[in-house]
């Protein structure tokens, strides 16, 4: 009885006590979890102030993102420039890291801060291996600039087409600055290959070919700027006296500022040329030619995979999908061997739209026709849709080439430009039906456009993590979302679902033959036969592919490895939640946070795994 009764007082004591002691407890962690808050919050209004900065050293990407600040101004491109932004970003993570301990950040601002203090070292590794890139190959500002001005300045008001005219007669000082850059590269021993050059030295005269360089129709950005300037005289903001007055300024712009500098740029090409190695040679090559590769491996990978890993990996997965092409042959009733069914579809007529402006439009037609389906089917697998619309385009004339890869451009966050999926048309033999069911949804709809547009649109997040991209997630999740949409019931007809093959394998190929020519040595023509023994890509479009590579490597690493990746978490996410696995949880976790690093998106979601399971 003594007993109970010390029982039933202690009981009573501990729970007069209990309410006390409680909100002794509570009042420690409310204000931790104020803290951190705090704290968070505040890391997200710095890095807004310090990524505004660096928008503003960059009028163009200003003008990407839908703004009109510094409208009359390119980017600075010059090495003073790239020298000061390298000393800024150093000063920014420096007081990034006096000012936040991550400890006392949510998971979004811990996030923050990782890519952040990366991007540094990113910057850094970047910047030692300055003078071994190709400043004027394939996508270069020569070509990159009067795209920008026809697609993404846009014009509403007068003072827009006085900006664009501003930017016509600043592309000589901005190729210029380019041109210094390159005649350093070409001194330190760094050239690209003779043929990169050649192609160089042909987009530079489709540029200026036409009026008012010379005799012709309108070269496309005069075309552009004159539509343009119709557009403001039809919408009554101009008058004709003032229309008539602007395209004399767009005219004198181009011939008494733009060709010049293009004419300086043609005549260092043509010259160079003569000094550049005729057989095309890999990195390997260049002086300290291993080390720099190493370096662009892991810029576009985000990982520290070695050359060799790399490259065995690609011979693995060139196996494996060899294995699965052969299944899918088989059901087409095709009875010959892989290599012959590859000839077959690299040459039978059946797979090839007419050479014609009505092929063209039938080939566009055909892709926004999946990409229309594909759009009612993305509830089912995405809680996060994007909002931004998405079109269809021919590549521009004069950066066109047979066989290019297609390739999108991302629209403004505020939607009033949508996305562009880009298509190389000037040689329909090189863009075989069978497989533009599988680019469309690797480009557009659930590939870039979604997952560009959904990073640009999300909100509570610090500005730059809408806006900063890495190849091995953007590249990564392209190709996953090409394996999804057969997931999904897409690519039902066995010569299409061999399309969606050929692409996974194309970028298998690409680990072996990237690896191949700028580690272990390869000649281009190995790198030729090699992808045409494992695919069924026409021979155009090969040799462009592996002329890309030659001139960006590391790039076309990228897509395979980031691909592996998000199946590796997706599936390891499903072995940790079981009954607890839901996709469309999945996919908005890994789209959720912008683009990232494959190691700070793999921590994400093994958080998020966690958190799931209670």
């Amino acid at each position: 009885m003594r007993k109970t009764i010390a029982i039933g007082l202690a009981l009573a004591l501990m729970s007069a006590a209990a309410p006390q002691a409680l909100a002794q407890a509570a009042a420690p962690a409310a204000a931790s979890a104020r803290a951190v808050a705090d704290q968070s919050r505040a890391l997200t209004e710095w890095l807004d102030a310090q990524y505004e900065q660096e928008l503003l050293q960059d009028p163009e990407d200003l003008t990407m993102q839908g703004r009109k600040e510094l409208q009359d101004r390119l980017t600075d491109r010059s090495e003073e420039h790239l020298d000061r932004m390298l000393a800024w970003r150093r000063a920014s993570v420096a007081e990034m890291k006096r000012r936040f301990d991550p400890a006392r950040l949510d998971e979004e601002a811990r996030t923050s801060f990782e890519v952040w203090a990366l991007e540094l070292e990113r910057a850094e590794a970047s910047s030692k291996w300055r003078r071994h890139r190709y400043i004027f190959a394939r996508g270069g500002a020569h070509t990159g600039l009067p795209n920008f001005l026809i697609n993404f300045h846009r014009v509403e008001e007068p003072a827009d087409m006085a900006a664009y005219i501003a930017r016509v007669r600043q592309i000589d000082d901005a190729l210029d600055q380019l041109l210094a850059r390159a005649k350093a590269v070409a001194e330190g021993g760094v050239r690209m290959p003779r043929f990169a050059y050649d192609q160089s030295i042909s987009e530079v005269e489709r540029v200026t070919a036409g009026a008012p360089f010379g005799e012709g129709k309108d070269s496309a950005l005069l075309a552009d700027g004159k539509a343009k300037i119709a557009a403001l005289l039809g919408a009554g903001k101009i008058d004709q006296a003032q229309a008539d007055a602007l395209v004399r300024e767009l005219t004198e712009a181009m011939t008494g500022e733009m060709k010049p500098g293009y004419e300086r740029l043609l005549a260092w090409l043509k010259a160079d040329r003569e000094l550049a190695p005729a057989e095309a040679r890999g990195v390997h090559a260049l002086p300290e030619g291993r080390a720099f590769y190493d370096a662009a491996l892991y810029l576009q990978t985000t990982t520290d995979m070695t050359a060799d890993e790399i490259h065995e990996l690609g011979l693995a997965e060139v196996a494996r999908l060899r294995a699965e092409m052969e299944e899918v042959k088989a059901k087409t009733g095709f009875t010959g061997s892989l290599e012959d069914f590859f000839v077959f579809m690299r040459t039978d007529k059946r797979f090839y739209l007419p050479d014609t402006d009505e092929g063209r439009a039938q080939y566009i037609a055909l892709a926004e026709g999946y990409l229309g389906e594909m759009k009612k089917k993305l509830p089912e697998y995405f809680g996060i849709l994007p909002k931004a619309d998405l079109v269809v385009k021919r590549v521009e004339p004069f950066r066109e080439e047979p066989g290019g890869a297609q390739h999108y451009f991302p629209g403004t966050p505020d939607g009033s430009r949508p996305g562009i999926f880009y298509a190389h048309l000037s040689d329909m033999s090189a863009m075989p039906t069978y497989q533009l069911e599988n680019i469309a949804y690797h480009e557009g709809l659930p590939g870039h456009h979604m997952q560009i547009s959904i990073a640009q649109e999300l909100t509570g997040l610090p500005k730059f993590r809408t806006q900063y991209g890495y190849a091995a997630y953007s590249e990564g999740w392209g190709l996953y979302s090409e394996k999804l949409a057969k997931e999904m019931g897409f690519e039902t007809d066995p010569y299409n679902d061999f399309g969606r093959l050929s692409g996974e394998i194309w970028r298998a190929i690409r680990l072996v033959v990237d690896t191949g020519m700028h580690a272990k040595g390869w000649s281009e023509e190995q790198a030729v036969e090699y992808f045409k023994a494992n695919s069924a890509q026409p021979e155009a479009a090969i040799r462009s592919e592996i002329q890309r590579y030659l001139v960006m490597p590391g790039q076309a690493t990228a897509y395979k490895i980031g691909m592996i990746r998000i199946q590796a978490l997706r599936e390891e996410a499903r072995q940790a939640l079981g009954d607890k696995f839901d996709i469309r949880a999945f996919h908005d976790v890994v789209l959720g946070g912008g683009g990232l690093p494959l190691p700070v998106l793999e921590s994400r979601v093994r958080r998020w795994i966690e958190r799931t399971k209670g």
